[in-house]
């Protein structure tokens, strides 16, 4: 069996492949998007095997891989912490309606948010959802997730999440890969009216959805996700939960002398837990995210017996990525060895690319919204424009989540702001902009929407944008009046007639959108470099 240096997900990904993917669906978001990326490299999807493609948002992501599953197949969808709440609605009801192929739904948290707005941890969608999850503690597991993620989900009849974390994500490990499987054929499932949520059978489906808890649970004690690690000094016992639990032997050279309760499989097994709280006399918590299973095992009103120690007493922080010096000082180990300070490289904050369209669109904002002597607000959204916040530019005064940008702007504008400027990429745009600009269009409502498009979806690494060259025609499909759907290209060249543009669209009483059309830099030059090696080869 061969050994491989992988990214966790890229594992995850070869361990999908390896486990008779049949499709997968995802939108990018960091840190999730090497799975997919990997999966549209490989050479089943070059062969045609597998089926896998970047969707207009993770709601569609995770509705193609269900109807995947209903046909038989095994299928997976992939997205950030952020993108669930997106797919939020499928996720639910999925648990409620099953699963006939195996279905795995991979979420990657961002703790300490390196590219993210907030530190959401996904394990909560369990309890709301009551669906069993697997959290992988390095890239072996992350490997072998699938395989075992596929079986339990066809067994159980019902999806299964697979939660990771950045430092998981986009670490390196050495994995062992195993024979591939075939895939599953197409088989439609036994009970198809389980899959059609009208009241009288979703009641009857979430009822049995209750009832198999305790099977879940039974599932839990006996996997192999998690483990009870024994030790000497029963005055602590420690839970650790998936990458936290590497941590901790990290920081103990893989010799701790107490006990660990290795948890990477939920629902959280009552047995051992159980094991864990008799036999020890504090219980320190340690898990990357929100304090999820302190929070549950401390209780309402908190348990005294055994203490609980973790992120909501101090003992770890409450905020951002696990370390190893937080694990240390919270088993009392010191300090542990640090790297020279001259190996550590200055921090470079981020910035818009020498060349980027998206800085001379600001350029233009500013000018614009400059010389009013109303001023105006820009309410921006999610993308590498978002920079645009940042000096020099200092262009846009709002960022709060994918899609927001128009709407936001159509609430102030109807509560008497003007004037009220929307920037949303092409990406988030057709990700979660088109409702809004249709809610904007039927309330006539007087906002400008600039959609800066670079053709491709640049913040997590140049894949294609969903309304390549159609985003003009589906803006004025959506109700916009043609003649105020207006294609720009934002270029220093032409920075006086675009201001002249943004002039005359704020002027107009209504929606209207602006297209600032130009490639990102860097594709253009990938572009370029791929075509003068061509040509080079060609002669």
């Amino acid at each position: 069996m061969p050994t491989r240096l992988l990214l966790g997900n890229e594992a995850l990904a070869q361990g999908a492949l390896d486990a008779g993917l049949s499709a997968a669906y995802a939108y990018p978001g960091t840190p999730s998007t090497e799975i997919t990326e990997y999966i549209l490299r490989s050479h089943e999807v070059r062969r045609g095997d597998v089926v896998a493609s970047w969707t207009a948002n993770e709601k569609t992501a995770l509705e193609a891989a269900l109807g995947a599953s209903y046909a038989g197949v095994r299928a997976m969808a992939s997205m950030k912490h952020v993108g669930l709440n997106v797919a939020a609605d499928p996720f639910v009801n999925s648990a409620i309606a099953g699963a006939n192929g195996g279905l795995i739904i991979v979420v990657a948290d961002d703790p300490s948010m390196h590219s993210s707005q907030n530190e959401q941890d996904s394990r909560f969608y369990l309890d709301l959802s009551l669906m069993p999850c697997i959290e992988p503690a390095d890239q072996q597991e992350a490997y072998d997730a699938p395989a075992y993620a596929f079986e339990l989900s066809e067994r159980l009849r019902i999806p299964i999440m697979i939660r990771l974390t950045t430092r998981l994500s986009h670490s390196r490990g050495t994995i062992t890969t195993g024979e591939a499987r075939h895939q599953n054929p197409f088989s439609l499932p036994d009970d198809p009216r389980r899959y059609i949520l009208l009241p009288l059978i979703a009641r009857q489906s979430y009822a049995r959805l209750v009832e198999r808890q305790p099977d879940f649970i039974r599932e839990s004690e006996a996997s192999p996700f998690n483990q009870w690690i024994d030790g000497p000094d029963r005055s602590l016992g420690i839970l650790a939960t998936g990458i936290a639990a590497g941590y901790v032997l990290d920081v103990t050279d893989g010799a701790c002398q107490h006990p660990i309760l290795k948890i990477g499989q939920y629902p959280i097994p009552n047995t051992l837990l159980e094991r864990l709280a008799t036999s020890c006399d504090r219980i320190l918590v340690v898990e990357e995210g929100f304090p999820y299973v302190e929070s549950k095992l401390r209780g309402a009103p908190a348990r005294t017996t055994p203490a609980i120690h973790g992120r909501l007493t101090g003992h770890l922080p409450r905020i951002g990525e696990l370390t190893p010096q937080a694990v240390a000082d919270a088993l009392d180990l010191g300090s542990l060895p640090t790297p020279a300070a001259s190996s550590t490289p200055a921090p470079r904050p981020p910035a818009l690319c020498p060349g980027c369209p998206h800085a001379d669109t600001c350029h233009a904002l500013t000018e614009v919204l400059g010389a009013r002597p109303e001023g105006g607000v820009v309410f921006s959204d999610i993308g590498c424009y978002t920079l645009g916040a940042l000096p020099p530019y200092n262009a846009i005064d709002t960022c709060v989540e994918m899609g927001a940008s128009i709407t936001m702007a159509k609430g102030a504008a109807a509560a008497g702001l003007h004037p009220a400027i929307a920037l949303i990429g092409d990406s988030t745009f057709t990700h979660s902009g088109m409702t809004g600009l249709i809610d904007c269009v039927n309330e006539e409502a007087n906002v400008t929407i600039v959609i800066v498009d670079n053709l491709t979806i640049a913040m997590t690494g140049g894949q294609p944008s969903s309304a390549e060259n159609r985003l003009a025609t589906i803006c004025a499909g959506l109700g916009v009046v043609r003649d105020h759907v207006r294609v720009i290209e934002p270029h220093p060249r032409n920075h006086e007639a675009n201001v002249a543009v943004l002039r005359e669209e704020i002027d107009y009483a209504g929606p209207s959108v602006i297209i600032a059309q130009r490639e990102c830099i860097q594709t253009a030059r990938r572009r370029a470099r791929k075509t003068s090696v061509e040509g080079e080869e060609s002669e």
